[in-house]
C-alpha cells in the first residue's frame, strides 16, 4: 500500500481555476498561489450574503487515543461521498500547525484516499497564514516591550503582562524565558514565555471575525497587560491595531484547494481544540455555505472539546445552525478506552469494546443535548472482526443512533456513500439546534455547566486566586462571554489517563484568562499547557528531501 504522501503526489489535481469554476467562482473571485492553491476574495461572501445557506454538517469524534480515529479523513471522505451521490458539497477544514507536523501527531490533511491536496504544501507553509499570525502577534509583543523601554507612559505593571510571544513549533524550552537582559539598551528585564501560534488570540480572532473591519475591531480589544491600577491595557492603547491588521490583510482570506477526488476544500485557520476553540474560520464556513448545498466541517479532538466549542462559541457568534453531527469512532480506539494496550488491539475482545463504548455513549448523549441529529461513523480497520462490528452496531442501535461503516482511507468517496446517504436522511427535518448554556449565566455557572453536563464531573474546584480573577472579570464587564475550556483531549476529565467514561471526579480550574478580542473566557484545567514539547523521536527525524525536491516522511 502506498503511503499518504505517495497517494497525494499521484492524485490527478485540477487547476485551481477549474476547482473555483465548479463552485461558480470566477477568476476575479480568487487570488492564485500557483496552480493548485488560491485565496477567495472577501467580496464573494458580500456578493452572496442574501443567498440561502446550504446544510452544515459537523464531524467530531470520541476522545482521541494512540490507536487513531481518523476524524479529518472521514470528514474528507464524507464530502467526496456526498458528491458521489449527487450532493453539491464542499469540505471546510482547519490548517495544520507545524508543531504537530514535525512532532508526533502529523499533519491535518487526511489520509489514504481521503486527503486534501497539495498535501505537502497544506502541511507546511501553505499560503503563509500561520506566519502572518505569528508575525502580527509578535509585533504586539515588540511594541509592548518597546513602550515599557521608552518610558512606559501607560504605567504598565511588568508583573501583570499577560501577552506572551508565539512560534508555530513545539519547543518546550521557550515556555518560560527572561527578556530584556544585557543592559539598559536592551529593554526592561522581565519574565516572559512562548505559546504555540495556534494558541494565540490572534488565531482565535482570525477564525471568529466576520470581516476585515470586525477583525480590526477585535484586535483593538486584546488585553496585553494591566497597569498599576489593575486596569486593562489593550492593543489599541499601544497604537498597534492598524499595523497588526495590515499583517493579516491576506491571511483573513479563506484558502481554496481540493481533495484527491477534486471536491472543493476551503481550509482556513487552525486553533487547537484542547487550548483554543478548535474550529476553522467563520468566514470560510459562511462562504462555503453560500457556494454549496452541503458543507462538511470539523472541530478538533473529541466532541467534549471541539464540538462543544463549535456549538457554544462559533455557532452563536456567527449565527450558524448546524443540521447534523457525525461522531467518528474506531473499534481499536474504543478497545483502548476499554482498557487494552495499543499492542493488544489486533486481538478480538468484545468485553474491552463494550467497556470502551461508554466513551462513545457519553459523546452521543452530549450531542443530543443540543437537539441535533447524529450518525456514528465507524472508521473501519482490517483488524476489526465481524463480531466486534456487530456488537458496536447493536450498542448504537440500542441508543437509537444510526451507524455507518466507512472505508474512506482505502476507497475514498466510494467508502463513504452509505454514510453520506444516512447523513442526508437524518437532515430531513429543519435544525432544532439549542445552545448548552446562556451567555447571560454567571462565569461560574457556565464553567460548571460544561464540567458537569459535558464532562460528567461531580463538581468544579477553583485553584487559589481563580475566584478573585473571576470577580475582576465581572467588574470589567466580561461576564457575558462564553467559556473556552482548555483541557486534555484524552479524557472527559482533566486527567489524561482516565479513559473511557470516568466518574466520581472533579474538574480543577487552574487559571482563567479573558480573550476580549476573540470574545471568550479561557478556563484552564489541570496541567494543560499552551506550548507543547517534542517527543523523544520527533517525526522530523524521519523526514528528508532529495535533489529533485521530492519530500519523504511527511504524513
Amino acid at each position: 500500500m502506498k503511503t499518504d504522501i505517495e497517494i497525494a503526489r499521484a492524485a490527478s489535481m485540477n487547476h485551481i481555476l477549474d476547482v473555483a469554476k465548479s463552485i461558480n467562482l470566477s477568476e476575479d473571485d480568487i487570488e492564485l498561489y500557483g496552480k493548485h492553491k488560491a485565496k477567495i476574495s472577501l467580496d464573494v461572501y458580500k456578493r452572496l450574503e442574501n443567498r440561502q445557506d446550504g446544510k452544515l454538517i459537523l464531524v467530531t469524534a470520541i476522545n482521541p487515543t494512540a490507536a487513531g480515529e481518523g476524524k479529518t479523513t472521514v470528514n474528507i471522505g464524507l464530502s467526496m461521498g456526498l458528491n458521489k451521490i449527487g450532493c453539491n458539497t464542499i469540505t471546510a477544514l482547519r490548517e495544520p500547525s507545524l508543531g504537530p507536523s514535525f512532532g508526533v501527531k502529523g499533519g491535518a490533511a487526511g489520509g489514504g484516499f481521503a486527503q486534501v491536496v497539495p498535501m505537502e504544501d497544506i502541511n507546511l507553509h501553505f499560503t503563509g497564514d500561520m506566519h502572518a499570525i505569528t508575525s502580527s502577534h509578535n509585533l504586539i509583543s515588540a511594541m509592548l516591550d518597546n513602550h515599557i523601554h521608552q518610558g512606559n507612559d501607560l504605567k504598565i505593571d511588568v508583573r501583570r503582562i499577560v501577552w506572551k510571544r508565539v512560534v508555530d513549533l513545539n519547543d518546550r524550552a521557550l515556555r518560560y524565558i527572561t527578556v530584556g537582559l544585557g543592559g539598559p539598551t536592551n529593554g526592561v528585564p522581565r519574565q516572559d514565555g512562548f505559546d504555540i501560534t495556534v494558541a494565540s488570540e490572534i488565531m482565535a480572532i482570525l477564525c471568529l471575525a466576520t470581516s476585515l473591519e470586525d477583525l480590526k475591531a477585535r484586535v483593538a480589544k486584546i488585553i496585553v497587560a494591566y497597569d498599576m491600577d489593575k486596569k486593562p491595557v489593550t492593543v489599541d492603547d499601544l497604537k498597534a491595531t492598524g499595523a497588526v491588521t495590515i499583517l493579516l490583510k491576506d491571511a483573513i482570506k479563506p484558502n481554496l484547494v481540493q481533495t484527491v477526488e477534486n471536491t472543493p476544500a476551503i481550509i482556513h485557520g487552525g486553533p487547537f481544540a484542547n487550548i483554543a476553540h478548535g474550529c476553522n474560520s467563520v468566514m470560510a464556513t459562511q462562504t462555503a455555505l453560500k457556494l454549496a448545498d452541503y458543507v462538511v466541517t470539523e472541530a478538533g479532538f473529541g466532541a467534549d472539546l471541539g464540538a462543544e466549542k463549535f456549538l457554544d462559541i462559533k455557532c452563536p457568534q456567527a449565527g450558524l445552525k448546524p443540521n447534523a453531527v457525525v461522531i467518528v469512532a474506531t473499534i481499536r480506539a474504543l478497545k483502548m478506552h476499554g482498557g487494552l494496550k495499543k499492542t493488544e488491539l489486533a486481538t478480538e475482545d468484545l468485553d474491552a469494546l463494550k467497556n470502551g463504548f461508554t466513551n462513545l455513549e457519553k459523546h452521543i448523549e452530549n450531542i443530543k443535548k443540543y437537539n441535533l441529529p447524529l450518525v456514528v461513523a465507524v472508521n473501519n480497520f482490517p483488524t476489526d472482526t465481524q463480531a466486534e462490528l456487530d456488537l458496536l452496531i447493536q450498542l448504537c442501535k440500542e441508543l437509537g443512533v444510526e451507524v455507518s461503516l466507512t472505508e474512506v482511507w482505502a476507497k475514498g468517496g466510494a467508502g463513504a456513500e452509505d454514510l453520506a446517504r444516512k447523513v442526508v436522511s437524518v437532515m430531513e427535518e429543519e435544525s432544532r439546534f439549542t445552545q448548552l448554556y446562556s451567555y447571560d449565566d454567571s462565569i461560574n455557572k457556565k464553567i460548571e455547566t460544561i464540567a458537569t453536563e459535558i464532562y460528567g464531573a461531580d463538581s468544579v474546584i477553583y485553584a487559589k486566586g481563580v475566584k478573585t480573577k473571576i470577580k475582576k472579570l465581572v467588574e470589567l464587564g466580561y461576564d457575558n462571554l462564553p467559556i473556552c475550556m482548555a483541557k486534555t483531549q484524552y479524557s472527559f476529565s482533566d486527567n489524561p489517563k482516565a479513559l473511557g467514561r470516568p466518574s466520581g471526579f472533579d474538574i480543577t480550574i487552574s487559571d482563567i484568562v479573558v480573550n476580549a478580542g476573540a470574545g471568550f473566557i479561557v478556563a484552564l484545567t489541570g496541567d494543560i499547557m499552551r506550548m507543547p514539547g517534542l517527543p523523544k523521536v520527533p517525526a522530523a527525524c524521519n523526514m528528508d528531501i532529495d535533489e529533485d525536491g521530492i519530500i519523504k516522511g511527511l504524513f
